[in-house]
């Protein structure tokens, strides 16, 4: 007896939460659905089911409208006929941090696990693209699906490509990550709405379920057909129960079944015969034409990608260990604070938002989200850091009398650090209390003396330094047994360079009366006119203020880099195109002025800049093209002649221990539908280069795909992309720059992407987006690191990662106290690990600790207390959502010896002693 085919439909709408309308429209149309399918599922017993596309803040944004509908709602999760999760939202997860993608995961889980059963769905509707670790990342959350709409092309049973890394044979295939996790992935083949807005009347009825299960079968690798009822905020089909009926009485050979996730893939797992294809890594559409893969929204807007890079690293890499340092003492970690930040961070990352690709009021609104949350890790920072220096004994600093001036210097990166900091210090302060008046407040603070002293460590050795003095300063304290105490101070700003203060640790400094203490005097790092030089690297700047870079321990010379190239973009929001014919605009050979701006013992910068000019826009034809809503690689505009300044500042710096040269651009943007990007030759024979990824350094194709015919090739990075040979290569981190594309110019030029100034929105309809265009100042940031060839091995890439954290320093007094002047919590070992994060569980109030294996090759965790910790306790292996596994075997006096597999993520937590 032949099987039946069966036909899983699955209602559910995909809801972007903000995107061609604000957020409050969408929610209007959110509470209006939802209201809607509570009266579905009160009304209609077989209305079996409806998904909530994944995400968990839809119950939040609608209870907070409908409160009083919350004991329904519960009612219905908990009966299975609303499956809720994994996620809290459904981000991009390209553009968002390693650990963002996995509190997404976990506040996800969280948040469901109150209402009942958590669906285990690898839920990827519309990401644009896909990563190569979702597969270890899931299964490690326990689940071994992935079901997403990019990133592969099928060909279908009828054309099966029987060995590709990027296509599959069927719209299911098994999806396999870089460590050799291996999920189902189902692809929506035929989209996420291929079933929605089913017919009842039985003549179109027949139509559509003619056409619909011949395209699903087309691509389908068993009888079980996927159908997905809904689409973008698509509202609910409140008579498919009829519609179905009808479907059953004219189809008898197929069973139609109101479906949801968990029983369809139980369904294609039971019903599978057929070998399916593997693919492998990144599911980034490189075979495709390149034209609609969405990958330059990695570049619209750049200050929202620039804001959530700090907002990430002031959460992740600065509030979270501080945090857990301070309770490692006794204090609180607030849990309740960090949920509330991370969530109104995360709010940010769906792929219409965090991607820049909505209207404007959307991205206005994500600018004060994202003040928020900062404004929530300063606020835990400043706590802990104040909690954690009372802890730390600055006795050694008595011997310079009262007038010492101690602060405490934090590196909350996974490595030893050494850069140059910035502290303000209060010399003396003035309480309103004191019954003073303001004006001899005043005459008191300006009659202090701010000279004469040195900066020392906690050996006393003196410390090459610069001092500014800021004069009056007006401040408070806010205490917490009284009412706020306000002062005013006679403040100074330091700027010096720390050296290998301990991985997650501190060093204590103080600043001095001391005239017996000097530091000794160091050579300048300026080489000449128009060079800087230090004990690795030299600096040679040319006259259209490119640079020339020596790598003194491989003796590679880097040459040209720095220049910038300006070209028309009459895209959108999603997708960069030059105007076809333009010749690209660049630096090269415009004379730049040149000054020294910055010399002293421990750093120097040169300033550049370039009077330049661009085109003011495009021209008028543009206009007609987008109110004509024209596919845009089929536009014709040009730019106007009509021309507008671009005065371009740079700033090359070099520290007397760094390893890579510092990159800073300034500029007033004035012109609109263009892009500018600096670029950096390589001159390195590769055929591949690699780009930091989450939880992975991707390796990827300098050339594209036979079919692809966009002339750009851009692509995504998050700290860094770097491009080697046998034996030199160069790093360039960024700071919140997520858009890069190694040229085809016969040097593996990196292109870093500075700005992308466009006027729409684009998909599918006529959105103007004048916002978009970034008229106003501009700042950007780079590092680059040239190095052996062996960006791990090297430790280019731990720099690039160091990078992207600020350093955090905090003021304190003189006295007594159970930390060390200098030490960390944990210090760990192992020669190709990244270090990811520190953070304490809720639950359990163990240490959480996360590394990533950076290469594909074995390797090993060395774990140990730190000086900050009497010892290591029980420590045990990990999962990404916290869950306690093994617990490990000390491998000698407190330490722990982990085997780490080929791109691992290894998770451990360790208990509190």
């Amino acid at each position: 007896m032949t099987q039946k085919r069966t036909a899983h439909i699955i209602s559910h709408t995909h809801w972007d939460r903000e995107w061609y309308l604000p957020y409050e429209k969408h929610h209007v149309l959110l509470v209006k659905l939802m209201d809607t399918l509570l009266h579905t599922l009160d009304t209609d017993p077989n209305f079996k089911s409806f998904y909530l596309d994944g995400q968990t803040i839809i119950l939040e944004d609608y209870l907070q409208v409908r409160p009083e509908n919350r004991e329904r709602l519960e009612r219905y999760i908990k009966e299975g006929r609303i499956p809720i999760g994994p996620w809290y939202i459904l981000q991009d997860a390209f553009l968002t941090s390693s650990e963002a993608n996995i509190r997404n995961l976990q506040i996800g889980h969280q948040d469901a696990s109150r209402y009942g059963t958590i669906a285990k769905v690898g839920y990827f509707p519309d990401t644009f693209g896909n990563i190569g670790q979702a597969p270890q990342i899931l299964k490690q959350a326990g689940i071994d699906n992935a079901v997403f709409g990019r990133g592969v092309k099928p060909t279908g049973f009828n054309n099966t490509v029987a060995d590709s890394d990027y296509e599959s044979s069927f719209s299911e295939l098994i999806w396999e990550g870089p460590d050799g996790s291996r999920v189902l992935g189902v692809l929506f083949a035929n989209w996420y709405c291929n079933g929605m807005e089913v017919p009842t009347e039985e003549a179109a009825a027949k139509e559509y379920w003619e056409r619909k299960l011949a395209e699903a079968e087309k691509y389908a690798a068993t009888g079980q057909l996927l159908f997905m009822n809904g689409c973008d905020h698509q509202p609910i089909q409140q008579d498919l129960s009829e519609a179905l009926d009808t479907a059953r009485r004219l189809f008898p050979d197929t069973e139609f079944v109101h479906s949801n996730f968990k029983d369809y893939l139980a369904s294609v797992n039971d019903s599978l015969t057929r070998e399916l294809s593997v693919v492998k890594g990144e599911l980034r559409s490189q075979r495709t034409d390149g034209w609609s893969t969405l990958v330059n929204t990695a570049s619209a807007r750049v200050y929202l990608k620039q804001m959530n890079q700090l907002g990430q690293a002031m959460l992740e890499k600065v509030a979270e260990p501080l945090a857990s340092l301070a309770y490692s003492l006794g204090h609180e970690y607030p849990h309740h604070l960090f949920t509330y930040a991370w969530k109104t961070l995360m709010q940010n990352h769906p792929h219409d938002s965090i991607c820049g690709c909505s209207v404007d009021e959307v991205h206005r609104e994500m600018v004060t989200r994202f003040d928020k949350s900062r404004h929530i890790a300063e606020a835990i920072i400043d706590e802990s850091k104040t909690a954690i220096a009372a802890a730390v004994d600055t006795t050694v600093f008595e011997q310079y009398g009262r007038d010492a001036l101690p602060f405490v210097v934090y590196n909350t990166t996974g490595w030893k650090r050494s850069g140059v900091i910035e502290v303000e210090l209060d010399v003396a302060r003035i309480y309103f209390r004191d019954g003073f008046t303001l004006n001899e407040m005043n005459q008191k603070m300006y009659g202090i003396d701010v000279t004469g002293r040195t900066l020392v460590d906690r050996n006393g050795s003196a410390i090459a330094h610069s001092v500014h003095d800021m004069g009056l300063h007006f401040g408070y304290d806010l205490p917490d047994d009284k009412f706020r105490q306000p002062y005013m101070s006679r403040r100074v700003r330091l700027s010096f360079e720390a050296e290998q203060v301990a991985a997650l640790g501190l060093a204590s400094f103080a600043w001095v009366l001391d005239a017996k203490t000097a530091a000794q005097p160091q050579a300048s790092l300026v080489a000449g006119a128009h060079a800087l030089e230090n004990e690795w690297l030299r600096v040679d700047l040319a006259e259209d203020g490119s640079f020339q870079l020596t790598d003194k321990r491989t003796g590679q010379v880097y040459r040209d880099l720095g220049i910038y190239e300006n070209t028309g973009d009459i895209g959108n929001e999603y997708m960069y195109k030059q105007p076809t014919g333009e010749q690209a605009l660049t630096t090269k050979g415009v004379p730049a002025s040149i000054r020294l701006k910055e010399d002293n013992a421990y750093h120097a910068v040169f300033e550049i800049v370039h009077e330049w000019a661009v085109p003011a826009s495009a021209d008028e034809y543009f206009e007609v093209e987008k109110r004509e809503a024209v596919y845009f690689p089929e536009r014709k505009s040009q730019r106007t002649e009509q021309t507008v300044p671009l005065t371009i500042r740079t700033e090359i710096g070099l520290s007397r221990d760094g390893q890579g040269v510092e990159w800073k651009s300034f500029f007033n943007n004035q012109a609109k539908d263009h892009r500018v990007r600096v670029l950096f030759p390589t001159d390195l024979a590769a055929n591949v280069h690699h780009a930091d990824s989450i939880f992975e350094i991707a390796q990827r194709d300098n050339e594209p795909a036979a079919e692809w015919i966009n002339p750009s090739n851009a692509q995504h990075q998050q700290a860094f992309v770097d491009v080697s040979g046998e034996q030199a290569g160069m790093t360039v981190a960024n700071l919140g720059l997520n858009e890069y594309e190694v040229l085809r110019d016969g040097r593996n030029t990196i292109a870093v992407t500075l700005l992308r100034a466009v006027a729409e929105l684009g998909d599918w309809g006529v959105f103007p987006t004048p916002e978009a265009q970034c008229l106003g100042e501009q700042s950007f940031s780079l590092l680059i690191l040239p190095h052996s060839g062996d960006g791990v091995e090297s430790g280019a890439y731990a720099s690039a990662y160091q990078f992207q954290v600020p350093w955090t320093v905090v003021q304190t007094g003189i006295h007594e106290g159970k930390l060390a002047s200098a030490g960390s919590l944990f210090n760990w070992e192992g020669s190709s690990l990244a270090f990811s994060s520190l953070k304490v569980n809720e639950q359990s109030g163990d240490f959480l600790l996360r590394w990533y294996n950076m290469k594909p090759a074995a390797s090993e965790l060395k774990l140990l207390a730190g000086e900050a910790a009497p010892s290591l306790g029980q420590a045990y292996r990990s999962d990404v959502l916290e869950q306690q596994g093994d617990g490990l075997a000390p491998a000698g006096e407190s330490h722990y010896q982990v085997p780490v597999g080929a791109c691992e993520i290894l998770t451990v937590g360790v208990k509190r002693s």
